[in-house]
């Protein structure tokens, strides 16, 4: 297959992806309080999740089909990474996540979830033998431990099968940072959550009815901020803000900033989260979760402040892009790209 002749475009600003990655983790930080809404009035988890994938996808998809007007070959070069971003990014990431909420806390499996970053750091270290420098080490200390007093893990019960779950979710949301971590002028990233998004629902939707995640709707009030709102206000929150949004302004973050720096900066998801509760849910956070959310903050800005140090690591979108498999042409692509950045 011949090597694209396309112009590649500029690479987004680190400096205006930070904000954009928060932005992402603000809005997916609702689908807490949206979904548990739901779920208070009958719905199942299966239920939720497919509903959610559904509705995003029918929403990105007219945009995408716009955007790829002419330029099928967006989708027939790079067809293997959108399935992979679906199948792991999208759809194992969340059925993993509601497997392990069934056996463990809420909070024990969002700490598990959220050792992607982590697991980043060490894959890097590991495997492609770039050892972490002592600030990212930290950074990666701190962000941990702010991440535990935001769980508030006090007397939490930890069931080993639940655990193996979490891990598992943990492992595709690294996935998920390796993948729209890549550089590549070929695959625009309403591209990628739309096609994400169309196989994450299909497959979905086939292991609710599969009876794995049994469907259950319940079609009557639900509770925001202490009000009474119909279903679908719920439904509606939870397909626009916490998965369209998200997900598009979070696969430009990671190509902005990288998969490591993206995976730490998403820890602030948890605390949107808690913030979310608090404002739609009444439930009102902890000094200590505060503190929390302060350190993760921090553990972050170290990551971040050790990488504008390290010239090594401004090549890490290509290290990583070298772990996610990709048609020949698209290989090339994003070397012209990352040549031309």
């Amino acid at each position: 297959m011949s090597r694209t002749t396309s112009v590649p475009r500029k690479a987004p600003s680190a400096f205006v992806g930070v904000p954009v990655a928060l932005l992402s983790s603000a809005v997916f930080g609702t689908s807490g309080a949206f979904g548990k809404s739901l779920l208070e009035i009958g719905w199942s988890p299966g239920s939720v999740v497919a509903m959610r994938l559904s509705g995003a996808a029918l929403i990105l998809l007219v945009p995408a089909l716009v955007t790829l007007r002419g330029k099928w070959h967006q989708v027939r070069d790079n067809w293997l990474t959108i399935v992979l971003f679906g199948l792991f990014g999208v759809a194992a990431c969340q059925l993993f996540y509601f497997n392990a909420v069934q056996t463990l806390s809420v909070g024990v499996a969002l700490l598990l979830e959220y050792l992607a970053p982590v697991m980043i750091v060490l894959w890097l270290w590991l495997v492609k033998r770039h050892a972490p420098r002592r600030l990212t080490i930290t950074g990666t200390g701190v962000a941990v431990a702010g991440l535990l007093l935001v769980l508030d893990l006090g007397g939490a019960r930890v069931d080993p099968v639940g655990v193996l779950w979490g891990v598992a979710a943990a492992v595709c949301l690294v996935a998920y940072f390796f993948i729209t971590a890549r550089q590549n002028d070929q695959l625009p990233p309403l591209v990628l959550a739309s096609g994400g998004m169309l196989v994450g629902t299909a497959a979905l939707w086939a292991v609710v009815f599969s009876g794995v995640m049994p469907p259950r709707f319940v079609f009557t009030e639900a509770h925001l901020g202490g009000v009474a709102v119909p279903w679908w206000v719920s439904l509606a929150g939870l397909v626009v803000l916490s998965t369209v949004i998200s997900y598009v302004t979070g696969i430009y973050a990671a190509r902005a900033l990288g998969s490591k720096v993206a995976s730490f900066v998403s820890l602030t998801e948890v605390l949107f989260a808690v913030l979310w509760a608090w404002l739609m849910l009444g439930e009102l956070p902890a000094p200590i979760q505060i503190a929390g959310g302060a350190l993760i903050v921090v553990g972050v800005l170290l990551v971040r402040v050790d990488e504008l140090k390290d010239p090594d690591f401004a090549d890490e979108s290509a290290m990583v892009a070298e772990a996610v498999p990709v048609e020949h042409s698209s290989a090339c692509a994003a070397a012209d790209q990352r040549a031309g950045v």
